[in-house]
């Protein structure tokens, strides 16, 4: 019998755990509420604004008595933005809020039992970890509670800054972010400065119009590279020579300005065509031993010293020996492939997109590295007998496909296929645990490690060791 818990309803509710997405839950005789913001050990006093048969939402009205996992956070807009959402929570409860998260994700998805899931490998650096961000322009600015409370006048025609939670229309207008750098902030505030004073239009998402999108910053973790990347909506050469300007008078350490020219209507910082204004268009940076070239519009895994830790998992999971062939699929701009491939026989790559493609190529040129080769195509169709044929079997199996997973017949395929090692990497443990369930016939999964890439948000990175069975 479910309670009579009424939408509008005002409740004091014990906080219980950590759910999906970053929420947190408690029950009431057996019914689920989920509170966003709370902390597990919370006493919280809530209103419900959403009631469903299977669970409610409710939003915090008081912290009645604070959990011994919350701490005060860094930054103003914690509680408001959707750069990261945990900042209230002490880290070390993060990670095991994370590693649980993937152990759940295999017992109640993969239908695993008593799967070994090892504790979540902290960062070394809780902020100011990001290589990139991207912030947003907009005519529509949103104001945060607390902006709103302290009775203050804003101009709320123009913002730049990061979107609140789960709503592309509001952006924050950020004067402090601790995701990047201390200089990415500064950064912010200036170009703020400069475009407000040059009365340069931002976009206005329902009037879908306006010059400036987005400011994307990359900067580079072990070389002095920095690359600015503003978005705008039509080429100007007069503007992009003024904006040039100002930063490298303002702000020398950028090597690099790019502006992407987006002209569609979708909120996105990729567009149809790119003009470098200064510098090579690209910045360097380093995972272990190897240097990558990154362009503006290149996948790079966003935390640079967590993913040498995250690929240091996958080579021990590999267990590789000199005389392996192995594949990488969902290579990117072959990070992973080049990062192993100093340890074993051949690495084969397979990516989609062929602008990744090419950049692997030339990373592994740049690395020195012979002993990869980097093929274009579709999964589904790449994927086969014939392909194997042509490079050989594999020893080693890698996979780290987006969040979506793996299709099915390629997980299929890989069955059929029968590597005798298959590592999973997998920034969505849902979806990873769905695929793998598919091949517990033919594969033993031994462990699944957890890797924190994104401190102070719910996201997890896993990789999951799986050998043929016997």
């Amino acid at each position: 019998m479910q309670p009579s818990i009424k939408k509008g309803a005002v409740l004091t509710l014990e906080i219980e755990k950590f759910a999906d997405r970053g929420k947190s839950l408690c029950r009431r005789d057996g019914y689920v509420i989920f509170v966003p913001g709370a902390v597990p050990g919370d006493t919280v006093k809530v209103r419900v604004y959403k009631r469903r048969k299977k669970f409610a939402e409710a939003a915090i009205l008081e912290i009645v008595t604070p959990s011994p996992l919350r701490v005060a956070p860094r930054c103003r807009y914690a509680s408001s933005c959707g750069g990261c959402k945990w900042q209230h929570v002490d880290y070390q409860a993060q990670l095991d809020a994370k590693t649980q998260s993937v152990r759940e994700a295999f017992e109640h998805v993969g239908g695993f039992d008593e799967v070994d899931v090892r504790p979540a490998i902290g960062a070394e650096d809780v902020y100011y970890y990001r290589n990139k961000m991207e912030f947003s322009f907009s005519a529509m600015r949103w104001l945060t509670p607390d902006e709103i409370a302290s009775g203050a006048t804003f101009d709320t025609s123009f913002a730049l800054g990061l979107h609140a939670p789960g709503n592309f229309a509001k952006v924050i207008d950020l004067e402090e972010c601790h995701l990047q750098s201390e200089l990415s902030a500064r950064m912010v505030n200036g170009i703020r400065t400069f475009v407000k004073q040059q009365e340069w239009s931002v976009w206005h998402v329902r009037r879908q119009q306006g010059y400036l999108k987005h400011l994307v910053i990359r900067e580079a973790a072990h070389t002095e590279d920095l690359m600015v990347n503003l978005v705008t909506d039509h080429w100007s050469e007069e503007r992009m020579a003024q904006f040039a300007a100002f930063l490298q008078s303002s702000f020398p350490e950028v090597t690099t300005l790019v502006n992407t020219i987006n002209s569609g209507v979708a909120q996105t910082a990729f567009g149809e065509e790119m003009h470098t204004v200064f510098g090579p268009g690209t910045i360097r940076d380093r995972i272990g031993d190897a240097t990558f070239e990154v362009a503006s519009n290149a996948f790079f895994q966003t935390n640079t010293k967590q993913a040498h830790v995250l690929y240091e998992a996958v080579r021990e999971a590999a267990g590789f020996s000199p005389t392996d062939l192995v594949y990488d699929l969902y290579a990117g701009a072959g990070t992973i492939s080049i990062h192993v491939a100093p340890h074993v026989r051949h690495v084969v790559g397979v990516e989609l997109i062929e602008e990744a493609v090419e950049n692997a190529r030339r990373n592994a040129k740049a690395n020195g590295i012979e002993n990869v080769t980097f093929e274009t195509g579709d999964m589904l169709a790449l994927f086969n007998p014939t392909f194997t044929d042509r490079h050989g079997k594999p020893d080693v199996l890698i996979v780290d496909p987006p969040r979506a997973g793996l299709h099915s017949k390629v997980v299929a395929q890989i069955a059929q296929l029968a590597p005798e090692r298959f590592i999973y990497v997998s920034c969505n443990p849902l979806s990873q645990a769905r695929d793998l369930a598919l091949v517990r016939d033919a594969y033993d999964l031994h462990y699944v490690q957890a890797v924190d890439l994104f401190p102070h948000t719910h996201h997890v990175e896993s990789v999951a060791q799986l050998t043929l069975k016997k």
